[in-house]
């Protein structure tokens, strides 16, 4: 089989040749550029610079050399920089931790703090203004205030929304850029194809606890938000299918999380009354419409809801994180696993891939492929991204282990 072949096979819940693989194929199925490093170091690949392409998790690109000499299936089709709205092919150098080198998009506007660490800015002139930062000995950037809790926080007006929703739409560079990139792909590689690209899925208002309070205050707004996003992802949708077509085989739909580690952040009430309604016909219009699977990803314990998700239409769930209350990989994949792909669940990036042996990775790595790929269903990653200073032995174990055991 291909790469193509393999992943679409899994997500028909048909047994493909050998599990699946993914790495880098998403911002949520990657390697931070540090261990990146080290794999290609490891490995023996000549070392150059990560290309990194999400600059708020510092994910490096995934070269066809490491694709395929860890035999990857899946690919991205993007925009470079997409993640913090820095586009354009030129590139520039960026040390952001001591002996490591990346390339950054020249456009993305990053300076250093006064204490060791970075900002990353947005905005020119007297509009320039610090919106993350990435404080010494970190390896990420955090947004400027995500976590604040502003007891006076008003929802704009929806009429506003609205009108403002103009800015969430695709247009044609973005869409002429994407078509050539998923022709250019289907046309040079066998590898499934990974649209992510534009606005798809729902959004909120405010940082996120300002948006969860609002929820709970007052869920007719939500619903309503909700539902105007759903309208507007469904006109990308639109446009995408012209532009792209079937030279992609998976679409990214919404990446917002609604699980903590213990539990969910919804109940399955709320979820079936305000989530699911604006889900819903964004996956009916896809599977009516094109040749197209759906990705969702929700990291945390979802275990209350992801039966829901599935019946709303999710066709690949990620990043099944296992080390998460109730999400135990033999009862999801019994509960669920014949309605949805697993994307992930692989290994745990919370423990034994960070801090086992490659003896330890292997063993995790062969009882997750025997539970989870079963009847197919199943694609291999771990269960986020491959976090810094990992191990790059245990990375490779990882991946060399679930496509021996996983034929």
């Amino acid at each position: 089989m291909t790469g193509r072949e393999r992943v679409l096979a899994a997500l028909d819940h048909r047994p493909p040749d050998r599990t699946p693989l993914d790495l880098g194929g998403s911002i949520v199925t990657g390697i931070h550029c540090q261990s990146l490093q080290g794999v290609r170091r490891e490995l023996g690949l000549e070392e150059r610079p990560a290309s990194v392409y999400d600059a708020v998790q510092m994910l490096g690109d995934v070269e066809m050399d490491l694709v395929e000499r860890l035999g990857l299936d899946v690919l991205r089709v993007e925009l470079p920089g997409a993640r913090v709205g820095a586009h354009g092919d030129a590139m520039k150098l960026w040390e952001p931790f001591e002996g490591v080198v990346t390339q950054i998009p020249e456009s993305l506007d990053v300076g250093p703090d006064d204490a060791g660490g970075w900002y990353l800015y947005r905005g020119v002139g007297d509009d320039r203004r610090p919106v993350m930062h990435m404080p010494q000995g970190s390896y990420y950037f955090d947004t400027i205030g995500y976590g604040q809790w502003n007891r006076d926080f008003k929802p704009p007006p929806l009429d506003d929304i609205r009108r403002s929703s103009e800015a969430w739409r695709l247009y044609e560079p973005t869409l002429e850029h994407l078509a050539e990139r998923a022709r250019h792909l289907r046309e040079t590689t066998d590898r499934a194809l990974h649209l992510m690209a534009g606005f798809t899925g729902v959004c909120y208002v405010g940082h996120l606890t300002d948006f969860l309070c609002l929820l709970a205050e007052d869920p007719d707004y939500v619903y309503d938000l909700f539902m105007i996003t759903a309208e507007v992802a469904i006109s990308n949708m639109e446009k995408l299918w012209e532009w792209v077509g079937d030279n992609v085989d998976l679409l990214w739909i919404s990446g917002l999380d609604l699980g903590s580690q213990r539990c969910e952040l919804i109940s399955p009430e709320t979820f079936e009354r305000v989530y699911a309604p604006a889900f819903r016909p964004q996956y009916e219009w896809m599977h009516r419409n094109t040749t197209w699977r759906s990705f969702r990803h929700s990291c945390g314990s979802i275990a209350n809801i992801v039966g829901m998700m599935a019946d709303a239409g999710v066709d690949a769930l990620n990043p099944v994180q296992t080390s998460a209350a109730g999400m135990e990989p033999a009862s999801l994949k019994e509960r669920v696993g014949s309605k949805v792909t697993f994307w992930g669940g692989g290994v745990e990036t919370q423990g034994v891939l960070q801090f086992g042996t490659p003896d330890e990775v292997r063993e995790q790595v062969a009882e997750r492929v025997r539970i989870f790929g079963a009847g197919g269903g199943f694609v291999f990653c771990p269960d986020h991204n491959i976090q810094p200073n990992t191990p790059p032995e245990n990375i490779i174990a990882a991946y060399e282990t679930a496509r021996e055991t996983g034929a």
